[in-house]
Order: structure tokens, then C-alpha cells, then sequence
């Protein structure tokens, strides 16, 4: 046998591996970048809703609210000044 046929053969087996590998690992990154696109779109919509959930609450947590639920629903009334005690330090 030819030591030449050999190293050929060899070559070309090393070459159509190489060119697989080449061929998976573009594969590969093909699908981890889908996968990146999904994951940046979900994190956008999340960071939506996290804005508008701050909104409300910031709606439901407004001071002039609380006080009308305050004085509707729980007939709290703002002291008078007789009724208020200082304690200094």
C-alpha cells in the first residue's frame, strides 16, 4: 500500500470531518441565537409589565386616595389640635 494513498485518505477523512463539525456548530448557534431573540422579547414584554405595574401602584397607593377610602369607608376624621400630644425627646 502507498503511504501516499494513505496520508491522502487520512486528509480527507479529516477534512469531511471538519467540515461537519463546521456544519453543527452553525447549527448550533443558529438555534441558541432563536433561542436569545425569544428570551430578549419575553424579558421586553416583562419589563412592560413591570412599568405598568409600578404605575398602578403608584395609582392605588396615592396619598389623596387613601385618604378618601380613609374618611368614606373607614370614617377616620384628621385630629384637632387638642387631641394631639407632643412628647419631646
Amino acid at each position: 500500500m502507498n503511504w501516499t494513498a494513505v496520508v491522502v485518505a487520512g486528509l480527507a477523512l479529516s477534512l469531511m470531518g471538519t467540515a461537519l463539525g463546521v456544519v453543527y456548530s452553525t447549527y448550533e448557534t443558529r438555534q441558541l441565537f432563536i433561542r436569545l431573540e425569544r428570551i430578549d422579547a419575553q424579558r421586553d414584554a416583562l419589563n412592560v409589565e413591570w412599568g405598568r405595574l409600578e404605575l398602578e401602584q403608584s395609582v392605588w397607593s396615592a396619598h389623596s386616595r387613601v385618604e378618601r377610602i380613609a374618611r368614606g369607608k373607614l370614617d377616620m376624621v384628621m385630629p384637632d389640635s387638642s387631641d394631639t400630644v407632643y412628647i419631646s425627646p
